[in-house]
C-alpha cells in the first residue's frame, strides 16, 4: 500500500471541503472492491471488511468517487467532514 504518494497531474483539491469515506456496515458484504479501487486509503481486515485509514486527500478524490460507485451494495459513501 502506498500512502501519501502524490500522483502527477492530479489537483490537490485544496479548495474543496474535506471528505471522508464512510462504510454502511449492515450493507457491506466484504467483497473488497473498495480496496481494489482505492488501496491508498482502504485496507481489509481479517474477514475482508474495509478499514478506512483517514480523510480523502484532494488528489485521491476521483478514485474515492470511483470506489463509492464500484460498491455493488452501495455500502460506501463519500461525506463532507464539515
Amino acid at each position: 500500500m502506498v500512502m501519501g504518494k502524490h500522483r502527477p497531474g492530479r489537483s490537490s483539491g485544496s479548495d474543496a471541503p474535506p471528505q471522508t469515506l464512510r462504510v454502511d456496515w449492515p450493507s457491506c458484504v466484504a467483497r473488497g472492491l473498495c480496496h481494489e479501487t482505492l488501496p491508498e486509503l482502504v485496507s481489509l481486515d481479517e474477514w475482508g471488511y474495509p478499514v478506512v485509514s483517514g480523510p480523502v486527500p484532494g488528489w485521491l478524490l476521483a478514485e474515492a468517487r470511483l470506489a463509492v460507485s464500484a460498491c455493488p451494495h452501495s455500502a460506501l459513501r463519500l461525506v463532507s467532514r464539515r
